[in-house]
């Protein structure tokens, strides 16, 4: 295809060369040519982007994969935004297969919600629309004040269990915590398989910080605290006390397995593998219950610190992740680690987008919990 008659252009905003490879793949999809710009980090850490050609009155795709170094992806994506803004692109939108921060989508103690202030930032460096993949919230979609698309890698990851396990038929698939049994029937469903869900585990990982949870109301107290002193002197009413019902303490309850799993494949669904501890855990107890190999399956491999040396040594006999966030470090390190290539939902993506046409085709067989 002829890159100025396509009436679109697609960059690659990572300085990174490890994190083009997807922007590489979903252009030779698209054939087209990938944008000629320069990203890159300067002596001080301060990232320049300088775009090499026109983009007047173009709409523009940006695609950006998300490495270990997140906030500097996050300011390169921003920077490359704002850059094409200024050069006046008609359309700027964003590729982001694995959207950051996205699990700071909740209010915690007195945290923030992280995944809301990056997109109100996104917004005013100048993105007109958002193409992302399996967000580990779908309400996140109300943070942004333009329209986004949330595609699936479910269609892939269920087309390598029917392809590449053997004997699939007797899998069994599994849910490590009752959160994510939602997404675990959905595989269940579509597989013809059976499901089980491993209760028993922390659902939230808050520690009892001294954020003044534990400090109780004041007490009703006659002779103590006597609330403020008056300029006449007299003495104001005692400060009367708050009664409330004591909260019961949550306890964790015995480890679980519902469902069973004895002679099985069991196979466990999720969205997100980074510390893969609870991955592990729930690998030994899969095991403990009689299942002969276990699977993981996921769309976005972030696998940070020692989670390829875990893996290996764990009782996990493969992961299988998409290509959404580069990992290719880790799988020098790990066998056990596969890939399945999602670039070519991506470029229909953008194809559709840029033609008008209805997403919907992208949706079929996909249900809500999914």
């Amino acid at each position: 295809m002829n890159v100025a008659k396509s009436g679109y252009r697609v960059f690659s905003a990572n300085s990174s060369a490890a994190c083009t490879e997807l922007a590489k793949k979903i252009t030779e999809r698209l054939g087209v040519e990938l944008g000629k710009s320069v990203v890159f980090q300067e002596s001080n850490r301060e990232t320049r982007v300088d775009v090499k050609e026109s983009v007047r009155g173009q709409t523009i795709f940006i695609i950006q994969t998300i490495p270990r170094d997140v906030n500097t992806a996050i300011m390169e994506l921003l920077i490359m935004a704002y850059a094409l803004k200024t050069s006046c692109a008609k359309n700027i939108i964003g590729v982001i297969p694995y959207f950051p921060y996205s699990k700071q989508c909740k209010m915690r103690k007195r945290g923030s919600i992280v995944c809301k202030l990056l997109a109100s930032m996104l917004a005013r460096a100048g993105l007109t629309h958002i193409i992302t993949m399996d967000l580990h919230q779908k309400e996140i979609q109300g943070f942004f004040s333009f329209p986004v698309d949330n595609l699936r890698a479910s269609p892939f990851l269920i087309q390598y269990i029917q392809e590449e396990i053997p004997d699939y038929r007797n899998a069994i698939i599994v849910a490590k915590s009752p959160a994510a049994a939602k997404r675990a029937q959905s595989y269940a469903e579509r597989l013809r398989l059976g499901l089980a869900v491993i209760h028993g585990e922390a659902q939230c990982s808050e520690s009892d910080m001294a954020d003044g949870r534990h400090s109780p109301p004041s007490v009703r107290n006659t002779t103590g605290h006597t609330g403020l002193e008056l300029p006449s002197g007299k003495q104001q009413a005692p400060f009367p006390g708050i009664e409330l019902p004591i909260m019961m303490a949550k306890e964790k309850p015995p480890i679980t397995v519902v469902g069973d799993v004895g002679g099985r494949i069991a196979i466990i669904v999720d969205d997100i593998i980074d510390d893969v501890g609870d991955f592990v855990a729930a690998a030994e107890i899969l095991k403990e219950r009689g299942a002969y190999k276990i699977y993981i399956m996921a769309t976005h491999g972030l696998l940070s610190a020692d989670a390829p040396r875990l893996i290996e040594e764990s009782a996990i006999d493969e992961v299988v992740v998409t290509n959404t966030v580069p990992h290719e470090v880790q799988k020098l390190q790990c066998p056990k680690i596969k890939t399945v290539d999602v670039s070519m939902i991506l470029a229909e993506a953008i194809r559709r987008i840029h033609n008008g046409e209805s997403m919907a085709y992208l949706f079929r067989n996909i249900t809500v919990d999914d």
